[in-house]
């Protein structure tokens, strides 16, 4: 039977005691019951899910598509007649006439109170396009969130893509340093044998440690950041902090990676959202351009009020009884200084269109530029593949030669030390390097627009 550490040989002793059992008993209950923190377990489809739908620039941007909706509602409300309810009462005093500075004033009575009720009510019927092209103007700042919304998704969604296989990548090298650990240990004993037999130095022993040493090291640099790696993951898709994530990666290297043609990704380019919001940023520049335009023409309202008035001053003398008038007509509102006026305005609209045309040729170009880039990158890990795997084989036939040595006295510990981490670094590439190709997959995907 396996010896229990000394602390807890030491824990069931004091236990055992008659005055402490109860105690005893009460502790080993609390422990066995004491609730352990739920741990999710997530595969990489599972986190950009829950990346669109829960992370937080995600909602922001939702939020905004949501104001760009209420604004365009606003600007359709400006056809709507504007009603305007008015009531007022009010006590008059008398009126109080001076004939030379303050002096010699004569007092005329007056009606003492005054009141009035009345509604208007006034409906654009033209206003130069004005209204038109504000709420056409609306409807493009609103299809630009809509477009935004699902960019933010697709450049949340990249992040947790990098972060999701960075840490993947940190767990498969903490598995070669865990093998390589053991190793080292193995070796270790090997070459103390080999001390005690008088076969090897003092040196080499030291040298087994050291080498043992820097492995424990980076297996602690490794831990280390892999739960900043699973933080950051927990952060991106607004997990909660105190629970425990880990990552279901079974198939994930699984699946074969395809490089369509370059032309495949270079057509799906301007299907990309960046391009699309540049597309609605020249329609509404272009809509700005006809909203200045629309300065030129009159203004056309229909309006009209009705209301009942005491007392009665349509008549002079003022008359001491209330009386009802309406009214309704149209009104035209022509500004003549817009005639000169409007001219930079128009040039300014003009401008802005041409600038924003530029843009989107530069984006354009940008994106272009930036899909060449991980095709080719793309390209190039895919070559490295097979390179890295034909470096595996040829670190682990040098090992296996150079051990084989050792243990025959014909190679000092320094060759197999040196085997072994060329052996640990072959196997580290090759990992690395398939992790590294789904990530350009993805990249080279999200540059294309087709994520």
């Amino acid at each position: 039977m396996k010896k229990l550490p000394l602390i807890a040989r030491e824990s069931l002793n004091a236990l055992s005691s008659p005055p402490r059992r109860l105690f005893g008993t009460l502790l080993l209950t609390g422990i066995m019951t004491f609730p352990v923190q739920a741990q999710q377990v997530l595969t990489l489809s599972q986190a950009l899910s829950l990346a669109a739908e829960h992370n937080k620039t995600v909602q922001k941007s939702r939020i905004q598509q949501h104001i760009t909706e209420e604004e365009k509602k606003e600007k359709e409300e400006m056809r709507i007649p504007e009603v305007d309810f008015h009531a007022s009462y009010a006590r008059i005093t008398d009126l109080t006439e001076y004939k030379s500075g303050l002096s010699g004033k004569m007092v005329t009575a007056t009606i003492p109170e005054m009141a009035d009720v009345t509604s208007s009510a006034r409906m654009p019927i033209y206003a130069g396009g004005q209204i038109k092209y504000s709420i056409r103007k609306a409807k493009q700042q609103q299809e630009i969130s809509r477009l935004n919304v699902q960019k933010t998704v697709n450049d949340i969604q990249i992040e947790v893509v990098a972060t999701y296989l960075g840490v993947f990548k940190l767990m498969e090298l903490q598995k070669l340093i865990l093998e390589n650990i053991k190793e080292e240990e193995d070796r270790l004993k090997e070459v103390r044998a080999f001390k005690a037999h008088g076969t090897v130095t003092g040196n080499e022993v030291l040298r087994a440690e050291l080498q043992l040493s820097d492995m424990q090291l980076r297996l602690l640099s490794n831990q280390r950041n892999i739960a900043i790696g699973l933080h950051d993951l927990q952060t991106l898709l607004e997990l909660p902090e105190e629970g425990k994530l880990s990552l279901d990666t079974n198939g994930l290297l699984g699946n074969k990676l395809t490089l369509y043609n370059y032309q495949d990704y270079l057509a799906s380019v301007f299907q990309k959202e960046e391009m699309g919001i540049a597309k609605q940023q020249e329609a509404i520049r272009q809509t700005e351009q006809r909203l200045a335009k629309s300065n030129y023409y009159p203004k056309l309202n229909l309006f009209g009020s009705y209301g009942y008035n005491y007392p009665n001053y349509m008549f002079f003398p003022p008359r001491d009884n209330g009386y009802t008038l309406g009214k309704i007509g149209i009104e035209l509102n022509f500004s003549l200084s817009n005639l000169y006026k409007n001219k930079t305005k128009m040039k300014l609209a003009a401008q802005r269109m041409e600038e924003e045309k530029v843009n989107t040729d530069l984006l354009g170009n940008q994106i272009r530029d930036e899909v060449f880039k991980q095709y080719t990158r793309y390209q190039e890990i895919m070559d490295q593949l097979p390179v890295t795997e034909k470096a595996k084989r040829q670190a682990t036939e040098n090992y296996r030669i150079i051990k084989l040595k050792y243990l025959n006295q014909l190679a000092l510990v320094t060759d197999i030390l040196d085997a072994d981490n060329a052996l640990l670094q072959a196997k580290y590439n090759v990992v690395s390097t398939r992790i590294d190709a789904l990530m350009k997959h993805y990249e080279l995907r999200y540059a294309a627009g087709q994520l």
